[in-house]
């Protein structure tokens, strides 16, 4: 629902308004912030028939539903597997039976990794089991796996300063959370920097502020001319209990054993849907989410749930009978966690078109509670911004806020167009997840 307001909002052109000069030769640009607010608030019945059949129609709870059937019945989504190509031609059905316009599959090619049988157990100073993760495009190790004793640091700038103790070592991080944004560069980059002082692994604390004993994936990079070492995580809760055993000067010692494997790209989509504007058909205000997961989970929150409610605006919009002034297309996007590759494609495909695209939104920061949206844009696209939100009163979900950024629009962002990221708070004291 916080996405709807866009595809009825027709009255201006907000990559017009952000860089301060025609796009087009219809005089949008040209037209006062007096008119567009005027314009704006002109919808406010059109909100609220969109609210009320969301919130207490018959469409309450349904993408809720529709996001259960596929999740249980597919279950995970990687890049590269059968599992994700089957959601994907599942979606093309329902989208097209949803009576959506212009439903269709662009071919991209994808990374497909397996991870294979893998484990990690302590030999010193005791027998312990240690639940591990290994990360996304990690190699594996040999089949006898890898046993060595382990370094222990908390920064990369320790790493540096005791790289001559890291060589035929394991290296452990046990980096403080900061938030998601600054400590996920342990995951991302661990491999690489333990890999240039000759570590043989690394592993890594899970990027979460907190832990009930669950190790998270996610994505890593390995570096032209570093050597590649296999990489994993552990839970917070082993990554603190070794630094504590380091602290007292025990020694150390891990058995690592990783059976995964990159296979060559194979062949995927990215899964489009519009409702053609009315006015204005060939500009676009584009909602997405992505429709991979990582493996060891349903994929439900990361990202089901941000492509599911991008679906749902659309039919909300179809349900009511509305047309919007532009077109309004949804994308579900593929092999999002391996860093947007199915987005980038898209991007090269279609950037050539820039200038027709009004707006460009993602969901996938978790779909609790809406709180408002993070926006990216000029001031005048903000003030604009803000007046759309204001539509959403009735529900109380009017912020805008700054640095709106997603993984899959990025492309978009840097090329000047307006972007936002739907904001959720978790309810009932969770916190609101984020591991990509």
């Amino acid at each position: 629902m916080k996405f709807l307001i866009f595809a009825f909002f027709g009255g201006a052109h907000l990559l017009s308004l952000c860089s301060g000069k025609a796009i087009y030769k219809n005089g949008i640009s040209k037209r006062t912030f007096q008119e567009i607010k005027e314009e704006i608030a002109s919808y406010g019945d059109v909100a609220k028939a969109i609210i009320n059949l969301a919130v207490y129609g018959k469409a309450q709870n349904r993408s809720y539903e529709r996001l259960a059937l596929l999740v249980d019945t597919v279950g995970p989504r990687l890049s590269g597997s059968k599992n994700l190509e089957k959601a994907i031609q599942i979606m093309y059905q329902n989208l097209q039976q949803d009576g959506l316009e212009n439903v269709h599959l662009e071919p991209v090619r994808i990374p497909h990794w397996e991870r294979g049988e893998e484990s990690a157990v302590m030999l010193e100073p005791r027998i312990h089991k240690i639940a591990i993760l290994g990360l996304g495009s990690s190699i594996g190790t040999p089949p006898e796996g890898i046993t060595a004793e382990v370094l222990v640091v908390t920064s990369f700038d320790e790493l540096q300063r005791r790289a001559s103790e890291a060589r035929g070592k394991i290296v452990v991080y046990n980096q403080p959370y900061i938030n998601y944004s600054r400590t996920v560069q342990y995951r991302t980059q661990g491999a690489v920097e333990a890999a240039k002082v000759g570590a043989l692994a690394s592993l890594i604390r899970s990027v979460a502020s907190l832990s009930i004993y669950s190790p998270h994936t996610g994505i890593q990079e390995y570096q032209d001319g570093v050597p590649e070492i296999p990489t994993a995580c552990i839970t917070v809760e082993d990554a603190e209990m070794m630094s504590r055993m380091a602290s007292r000067g025990i020694k150390i010692v891990i058995q690592l054993k990783m059976g995964a494997k990159t296979y060559p790209d194979t062949d995927s989509f990215n899964t489009v849907a519009e409702i053609t504007g009315s006015k204005y058909p060939e500009q676009v205000v584009l909602v997405s989410g992505h429709l991979d997961s990582w493996d060891v989970g349903q994929g439900a929150m990361d990202d089901g749930g941000g492509a599911f409610i991008s679906w749902e605006a659309l039919s909300l919009i179809k349900d009511l009978g509305l047309r919007p002034k532009r077109t309004l297309r949804l994308v579900l996007w593929t092999a999002e966690e391996q860093g947007g590759v199915g987005a980038f494609q898209y991007y090269q495909l279609h950037k050539v078109n820039i200038s027709n695209y009004s707006l460009v939104m993602e969901s996938d920061t978790g779909t609790f509670l809406p709180t408002g949206l993070q926006f990216t844009g000029s001031e005048k696209a903000r003030a604009i911004m803000e007046e759309v939100m204001s539509l959403l009163q009735p529900l109380n979900i009017t912020q805008v806020l700054s640095h709106g950024e997603g993984t899959d629009i990025n492309f978009w962002i840097q090329a000047g167009v307006p972007e936002t990221e739907s904001l959720h708070v978790a309810q009932a004291g969770l916190p609101t997840p984020g591991f990509k």
